[in-house]
């Protein structure tokens, strides 16, 4: 009697899966959290909301904190972090500028990121006085778990009467940073204001980041990124830098994340967290035994499974 042995066809497919597959898509997101503290981590029902919007993110930056003491960002943490299954039992660390902005309306940039998909690598705080309200806060991170390795994140919650200056002098944080760690895979993200009254189409031509064209701006001004019924603008906005970042970005990847919709939310809740709406962009996963491995001993491994799904046994 002939038969084939049931594990060799898993154990095929098992190893073109892993050869092919590479790592999972690496999800990057900015999210307007409008005066995170402790006050709105005490609220179980925002702390969990927020819970369930970071944990979809391997980087999620937040803006408009003011937690000043960081009590509110540790309690968001020991959720995110809890011994549980729900969040696929990932642990997050936080990385945070200094307190920045007018003496009254003062706030932070505060990055929450996977420990075992993303390291930091290196922080700086852009300085030149005067240039922003907010200064960004760059942050160079590195993952193997990304087709593009080592890259850095510029983040801005721009004043919206300075909104088109300010998002013009990024381009001039870009240069900076680049020739800082030497690293042009830069991503500008954020609150920019880039819409409605604040950003006209005439105000581009006065914008680098849109008259130059080797940055991309992923979220399209037609995109509505707030939660409230009476606005309809693309505030908040992701834009790369070079063919080579593009080039890593999942297509169609990047899109607002309506999480009222998703998690069933009444949108005057959703309000009671923020006016804004998260935007999000994947990076494409690594595939290293796909790079590393030459094409012969690719071949040579299909060649030797087959001969084993062809064999039989008595």
């Amino acid at each position: 009697m002939r038969w084939r042995s049931p594990c060799l066809p898993l154990l095929l497919v098992s190893l073109l899966a892993l050869l092919l597959g590479g790592a999972a898509d690496f999800k990057i997101c900015s999210y307007n959290v409008q005066e995170f503290n402790l006050d709105k981590a005490t609220d179980y029902r925002v702390l969990h909301t927020l819970t369930r919007i970071v944990s979809r993110c391997d980087i999620c930056l937040l803006l408009h904190v003011t937690d000043f003491d960081g009590e509110g960002i540790q309690a968001l943490l020991a959720s995110l972090n809890r011994a549980t299954d729900r969040y696929d039992g990932y642990a997050y660390q936080s990385v945070a500028s200094e307190s920045l902005g007018d003496p009254g309306d003062l706030q932070q940039y505060v990055f929450l990121y996977r420990t075992d998909t993303v390291n930091v690598t290196g922080q700086y705080q852009y300085q030149k006085p005067k240039s922003f309200v907010r200064p960004p806060f760059a942050v160079q991170f590195y993952s193997d778990q990304t087709a593009i390795k080592s890259f850095i994140l510029v983040p801005l919650h721009s004043d919206p009467s300075r909104a088109v200056q300010e998002i013009d002098r990024l381009y001039d944080v870009f240069q900076e940073v680049s020739k800082k760690w030497s690293n042009a895979n830069v991503m500008l993200l954020g609150d920019f204001h880039a819409s409605c009254s604040y950003v006209t189409r005439d105000n581009k031509r006065d914008i680098r980041l849109y008259t130059n064209s080797a940055f991309a701006w992923l979220i399209g001004d037609q995109v509505d990124t707030t939660v409230s019924e009476e606005t309809n603008c693309a505030f908040d906005r992701i834009v790369v830098h070079g063919r080579t970042f593009l080039r890593a970005i999942t297509p169609l990847s990047a899109q607002v994340y309506n999480y009222a919709e998703d998690l069933k939310i009444p949108r005057a809740k959703a309000l009671g967290i923020s006016d804004h709406l998260p935007v999000e962009v994947d990076l494409k996963g690594s595939a290293p035994l796909l790079q590393a491995t030459p094409l012969l001993i690719l071949l040579s491994l299909a060649a030797i499974l087959q001969h084993f799904l062809s064999a039989s046994v008595i």
